[in-house]
């Protein structure tokens, strides 16, 4: 691969260079390059997901562990079908009910499908996404697309291009910019090889929407052994500087609970969504109390407090609802220590 001082960023906000991002992106990846691209969840790592000395090169850009496995991103149900062993009737009814859209579905891989993307283990995730651009890149290539997060292993997901250049940009020869990302957090992962299906990774499609298309559904995934999800290591979406995640009854109590933390709080920076802290000496940051507005603003307001070079992170607890289990996963994984 050619040595990358500095990314080259193509915009699609028109239909010409639109079709001319596609086509550029189409060849790097038909050669083996790796090229960063919009999604509808964060912005993805895409390489050809039938060529193994590409997928490697995903690896190694994002110094991801080997154990870690990769989704497999797809254009319609032929070519989801083509990359699983078999493809069951429970596929079928969550495949006409989601996709496309923010669903994986873990499956028993087909042997065209390399063991690296699968981290070696017999099963591979596979989604259809809705965002038109990657829609229209697994079109031109003709071949699926192996595509995890745009950041380097364990760090905040991309949900711009901005975000992808400043993490990644002297390591990629082409960054797509589909404008931000619209639904903001990881795919939910469910995992059909068990019987009832499990959900490995919450995401904004929820248990209870899952129920109502194939019936009862297990939740919770094993972080050791053979990983058949990407998001079960015990740290991930992790910003630079420590985060917890706290419930407070008023601004006396969110300072108590603060101090105990820091001894500057001018370098604490609060997100809150339903207790709006007023007189604290910390930045304070408003998210929508509604699952899907939070999950489109979380990781954007946390490469914020990066760049701004924040000292102590904390953010309101989330409501235990179903709505809110896959936001609640990704800042109990944030806060987790090194």
């Amino acid at each position: 691969m050619p040595v990358v001082t500095r990314s080259e960023v193509l915009p699609t906000h028109t239909p010409q260079l639109f079709k001319q991002a596609v086509e550029r992106a189409a060849a790097a990846l038909r050669e083996g390059d790796v090229v960063a691209v919009p999604t509808e969840t964060v912005y993805g790592l895409a390489a050809n997901a039938l060529n193994p000395s590409a997928v490697a090169r995903i690896y190694e850009l994002k110094n991801r562990p080997a154990h870690n496995p990769i989704i497999v991103h797809v254009a319609g149900l032929d070519m989801a079908r083509r990359c699983v062993a078999e493809w069951p009737q429970t596929a079928e009814r969550l495949a006409d009910a989601f996709w496309p859209g923010p669903l994986s579905l873990v499956l028993r891989r087909a042997p065209g499908i390399p063991p690296i993307v699968t981290a070696g283990g017999p099963t591979v995730a596979v989604r259809w996404p809705s965002h038109p651009f990657i829609q229209e890149l697994i079109r031109a290539c003709g071949f699926p697309i192996a595509a995890p997060s745009a950041n380097p292993a364990n760090q905040l997901s991309p949900t711009t291009a901005d975000h992808v250049e400043r993490l990644m940009g002297n390591r990629l020869r082409l960054i797509v910019d589909g404008g931000p990302a619209q639904v903001g957090i990881e795919s939910t992962v469910l995992d059909l090889t068990v019987a009832p299906p499990r959900v490995l990774r919450p995401g904004i499609i929820h248990e209870i929407a899952i129920r109502s298309v194939i019936g009862d559904v297990g939740s919770g995934g094993a972080a050791e052994g053979t990983l058949k999800s990407p998001g079960l290591l015990r740290r991930h979406y992790a910003p630079k500087a420590p985060l917890i995640v706290i419930s407070w009854k008023d601004d006396a109590d969110l300072l108590a609970q603060l101090r105990v933390r820091t001894s500057d709080l001018n370098r604490c920076h609060v997100l809150a969504h339903l207790r709006v802290p007023l007189n604290v000496p910390a930045r304070v940051s408003v998210i929508p109390h509604d699952p899907e507005a939070f999950a489109r603003a979380i990781y954007a307001e946390l490469h914020r407090c990066d760049e701004e070079g924040a000292g102590l992170i904390a953010v309101e607890a989330p409501p235990d609802r179903a709505e809110w289990h896959a936001i609640a996963d990704r800042l109990r994984r944030a806060a987790a220590s090194p």
